[in-house]
């Protein structure tokens, strides 16, 4: 594996579910092909030229020194820090990224920050002997249960039902555990059951749901608002059933908020 540094760690993000984040890794084994947006980000940026170098994942080798530099500065302005938007920090078959994750973790911990974190790897069957703070937040990323898919999309991801079991052992620990079911394809892509998704990570306390971009089957399917609309509403009412939090994610909806919350008599919509 390849050590790259940088000159800055944590900064404050654009994504509305997130407060500040850290990118400690540069490209991603899994090599999700949605498209992945951090690839293509990526790419436009000259950080990879091809998607094979994307998969090649370069460690900020001074990440650790970086936040004994920067979390005295602005610990007081911080609620949460996400790792991460553009990388996966427990990715598989990489345990060397897993490890930097964990200090990571604590390091940030110490400062009484919570922390959060999406994989599509694998966190450790033992993640709460680790010391880490009971606030923080473990989620997964899952847009569909179904071996094809996750082989043709998620190609070097762990498979989905080991997902949901890794999460589902941490969850029994007393763990916070949440489901980012995003980017959700329109059945042009893939046709399946969103109840049944649901239904298998029913034990988690949050999900986030969001469309498919960035691919242009998602506009050539000519229903595809009105689907994500049916599927958000789906969602929303899913979780009030069972009392889960969720987050619809910007652009997924194109029914005004107000007439959404009026449809659904809804007591919470994020």
């Amino acid at each position: 594996m390849c050590d790259i540094t940088r000159k800055s760690l944590l900064y404050k993000t654009g994504v509305e579910y997130g407060d500040y984040t850290i990118n400690h890794i540069e490209g991603c084994f899994h090599g999700c092909k949605y498209p992945c947006y951090a690839m293509l980000l990526s790419k436009r940026f000259g950080r990879i030229k091809t998607y094979n170098d994307w998969l090649k994942p370069k460690i900020v080798v001074n990440a650790l020194d970086l936040l004994d530099k920067e979390l005295p500065k602005l610990a007081d302005k911080i609620s949460s820090v996400h790792l991460c938007f553009m990388s996966d920090p427990f990715m598989m078959n990489h345990p060397e990224i897993t490890e930097l994750s964990l200090n990571i973790i604590r390091k940030i911990n110490d400062f009484g920050i919570r922390i959060t974190s999406l994989t599509k790897g694998r966190y450790p069957s033992d993640l709460i002997d680790y010391g880490i703070n009971k606030a923080n937040e473990y989620g997964i990323s899952l847009v569909a249960c179904n071996a094809n898919f996750v082989r043709l999309y998620e190609p070097n991801a762990q498979k989905w039902h080991l997902r949901i079991k890794n999460l589902e052992g941490i969850h029994r620990q007393g763990v916070k555990t949440w489901v980012s079911i995003e980017p959700f394809p329109t059945p042009n892509i893939f046709r399946q059951n969103l109840d049944e998704l649901l239904n298998r990570v029913a034990f988690t306390k949050k999900i986030v749901f969001g469309r498919l971009n960035y691919n242009k089957n998602t506009s050539l399917y000519a229903e595809h608002r009105q689907y994500y609309n049916e599927c958000s509403i789906q969602v929303a009412e899913f979780c009030n059933k069972y009392g889960i939090d969720f987050h619809i994610k910007e652009g997924t909806i194109t029914l005004p908020r107000v007439l959404l919350k009026q449809k659904l008599h809804l007591k919470k919509y994020a």
